[in-house]
């Protein structure tokens, strides 16, 4: 939220590339509100949220729509084994927070909503092995920025595991630690990405070890295609827009775990 404003001037004055890994709803904003033109006219590439939130998810419901020009709703669910947060991730939270005082946000017919009342206590039918948890409905996370930006796509929704989001809110939550070689702690996830139109549903996910981890070969395998070249549009773009997502996510496998057959959703 402080360092994102003068990073893409710098970057911008420069004339290069601009990626971060930001998950905080307002900076995205910012970010597509303020240097979407200004980029585009400059032919300038910056790439906000090319995270695990944020980009991961935007790949998956671009790589879900395959050859739909538009869709009624996407969902994208997260399954977390537990949420240790790093010190960034509590500090980009209270940030967040202060910004945004009591409200909480939803994107809902193409348009942004300040909430008072408590985001929504659901179930989610994960693929198996997970299958059916309970998850914070609306917990809207970097995704809903991102994928309205460039998909027609009125009505986005995030959804996190129920005991993530305790672990994430609790003070009491140790951070993570290395469960192995690689410095990867020992959580568990699995993103589940679903378009619907009318009634037919397309899904895409993702599953592996440590959300942490993950982001590192995301930004770093979206600024090598950057680098060469193999993009598909200038100014302030979005993962799933600047990148061809299935190729994108094919190339991540060795780090996560893929399905990109579209099938029937049951949420």
């Amino acid at each position: 939220a402080s360092t994102t404003g003068p990073v893409i001037e710098a970057a911008l004055r420069a004339e290069i590339p601009y990626l971060d890994v930001a998950a905080e709803l307002e900076a995205n904003l910012d970010t597509f509100g303020h240097y979407r033109e200004r980029a585009r006219e400059d032919g300038a590439v910056i790439v906000p949220a090319m995270a695990f939130f944020g980009g991961l998810g935007d790949l998956l419901v671009t790589a879900a729509m395959g050859d739909w020009t538009r869709a009624d709703e996407a969902h994208i669910a997260y399954a977390l084994s537990s949420w240790h947060p790093t010190a960034g991730t509590r500090l980009s939270g209270a940030v967040s927070r202060e910004r945004r005082g009591d409200h909480r946000l939803r994107y809902r017919g193409g348009r942004w909503e300040r909430r008072t009342d408590a985001a929504p206590a659901l179930e989610w039918t994960f693929p198996e092995p997970v299958g059916r948890r309970p998850v914070i409905g609306e917990f809207t996370m970097a995704d809903v920025v991102t994928v309205p930006q460039h998909l027609a796509i009125p009505d986005v929704t995030t959804y996190m595991s129920a005991e993530a989001a305790r672990d994430v809110v609790s003070p009491d939550t140790q951070a993570l630690t290395a469960a192995d070689g690689s410095g990867r702690s020992d959580q568990t996830f699995l993103v589940d990405a679903v378009v619907r139109s009318g009634d037919t549903e397309r899904r895409a996910t993702a599953s592996g070890q440590d959300i942490y981890a993950v982001t590192a070969p995301l930004v770093a395998e979206a600024l090598d295609r950057v680098l060469t070249g193999r993009i598909r549009s200038l100014g302030v773009v979005p993962a799933g827009e600047i990148f061809d997502a299935p190729d994108f996510l094919r190339a991540l496998e060795p780090h996560i775990t893929l399905d990109l057959h579209p099938g029937r959703a049951d949420a």
